[in-house]
């Protein structure tokens, strides 16, 4: 694309080049990733046209829909041409991507390993800035019955109730359990409040008749499985 279409509005463009057009022509897989972002925010800046203007988005993450997914709305408007509604546009299309992802897991997923737990988790945990701690609740085929949110903390660390966590597998019944947290700093080795918390919560699971099978750390790419490491 030249420069001077770079500046043009896209309006302004052939129509079968405009991306809802050719959209309409050729398929929504015909789209870029910076025209897709275009139909979203609608329109760019005084000087960029909305797909240029996306392009630039893109190019500060990498080309990466991940990446972007970890901005917030405030840095999304630290862009030229893209106020609060438009970051809230972006934002609210990646959460959709992340939750489409969730949502592709069959509803009877059997849990029988730490990469299956990690698969799930993944598309959840991703992309937080902080971390976060979820509980599993499984039945006694390791059938997944639902997962809860019990503690969300800073940028290195979280609190978990382990009271809440026995709590929410008696509502739901569950005789298995897992646990999942997060490390946005992309470290996977557990902490010493990490291994404390798994000691604390195995014990008060043998105490209920509840099994613990895991409690893995998560990153972006890696996880770290105490039942792997024989901790459990």
């Amino acid at each position: 694309m030249s420069v001077n279409k770079e500046r043009q509005s896209i309006k302004e463009w052939p129509i079968d080049e405009r991306p809802r057009e050719k959209a309409m022509l050729h398929g929504i897989a015909s789209l870029s990733k910076s025209e897709l972002l275009a139909i979203l925010v609608g329109s760019g800046n005084d000087e960029e046209s909305a797909v240029a203007m996306m392009k630039r988005v893109l190019a500060s993450c990498g080309d990466s829909i991940a990446e972007l997914a970890r901005l917030s709305v405030d840095d999304l408007c630290q862009f030229r041409g893209i106020g609060p509604a438009k970051a809230i546009t972006i934002v609210a299309a990646c959460e959709l991507w992340k939750r489409r992802a969730g949502d592709e897991k069959p509803e009877d997923m059997r849990i029988t390993s730490s990469k299956d737990l990690y698969g799930y988790f993944y598309p959840i945990l991703c992309d937080s800035p902080v971390e976060r701690c979820y509980v599993l609740m499984l039945n006694n085929m390791n059938r997944v019955i639902d997962h809860s949110l019990i503690g969300s903390g800073g940028l290195t660390a979280t609190v978990v109730d382990i009271r809440l966590v026995i709590r929410e597998a008696l509502l739901k019944r569950a005789t298995t359990i897992a646990l999942c947290h997060n490390h946005p700093s992309g470290n996977i080795k557990p902490s010493r409040e990490d291994d404390k918390l798994t000691e604390n919560l195995s014990q008060a699971c043998k105490v209920m008749n509840i099994r613990m099978l895991d409690h893995i750390v998560l990153t972006d790419g890696a996880y770290y499985s105490y039942s792997d490491e024989g901790r459990m």
